[in-house]
């Protein structure tokens, strides 16, 4: 568990978030949402001890979290960052960073980093592509290898800032299948999503963000029926079950596109 105890935070002293008060279970996916600009990456930075804040504390289970020693951190917290520099190294040789905070003085891999590797590439299915160069990857098996290497470092708790930005759909769902399998693993996920829909469907919690301040958290469920969602995009928003099994999905409509007489219609066509 990672607890966030009225956290003001934000850059050349100039408060982007403030007052956040937060706590990530163990074993959950949090999803982080909201307009631009509104503080979810500066809260991700900050919650991952990546952004020091003006004021608060940070706790790991009951420890704070700059009482830590930075290697001891890295075995504790991974962060994935949305914009990176695609390295000129092999796919093998970058997952092989997530297995750095465990390495001894000489910074040599044993046979178990080795291994623990191996087995993060044939996770993600990149096994054919373990000694190819990162920049001949696509987008969406570039982002595969860096959640091998999230994978290999193996972290019980893991942030990721917007996983899913600029990959086609068959991409996006299987980087939430993953991160999924990672949960079920018993690791703690904090995500920033863009598509509200997404966020909805496979999170534990969502944490709706607006002017750096937190307007809800709690189950998706609970978030979409608070239409907080709807107040802050200026969408009408739509829940939807599809199957016999009941998956339930959203929908979204710009406001000033579907008139209220216009819900009703729409509703019966979904």
């Amino acid at each position: 568990m990672i607890e966030l105890k009225s956290i003001t935070a934000g850059y050349n002293k100039v408060e982007i978030i403030k007052n956040i008060n937060l706590i990530f279970d163990k074993g959950s996916i949090t999803s982080i949402i909201g307009k631009n600009g509104c503080g979810k990456t500066t809260l991700l930075r900050t919650a991952s001890n990546f952004l020091k804040p003006f004021r608060g504390k940070i706790t790991i289970g009951e420890k704070d979290i700059t009482e830590i020693p930075s290697k001891e951190l890295a075995k504790s917290i991974s962060f994935l960052p949305q914009l990176r520099a695609v390295p000129n190294i092999t796919v093998y040789n970058l997952v092989m960073y997530g297995r750095y905070p465990y390495l001894g003085f000489s910074r040599i891999p044993q046979a178990e980093d080795n291994e623990i590797v191996k087995s993060a590439i044939d996770t993600m299915g990149l096994h054919k592509y373990a000694d190819k160069n990162t920049a001949e990857l696509s987008g969406g098996q570039l982002q595969k290898v860096y959640l091998a290497m999230v994978w290999a470092q193996d972290t019980n708790i893991i942030f990721l800032d917007e996983p899913t930005t600029y990959l086609d759909i068959n991409h996006q769902l299987e980087i939430l299948e993953i991160i999924q399998k990672l949960r079920e693993m018993g690791k703690t996920i904090v995500m920033v999503l863009h598509d509200l829909s997404n966020a909805l469907s496979y999170s534990d919690k969502v944490c709706l963000m607006e002017n750096g301040e937190v307007i809800i958290y709690d189950t998706p469920q609970a978030v979409f029926d608070s239409k907080e969602i709807d107040k802050i995009f200026k969408v009408y928003s739509k829940q939807v079950i599809i199957g016999v099994e009941g998956v339930k999905q959203y929908v979204f409509y710009l406001q000033q596109k579907l008139p209220p007489a216009c819900y009703q219609a729409n509703e019966a066509m979904i």
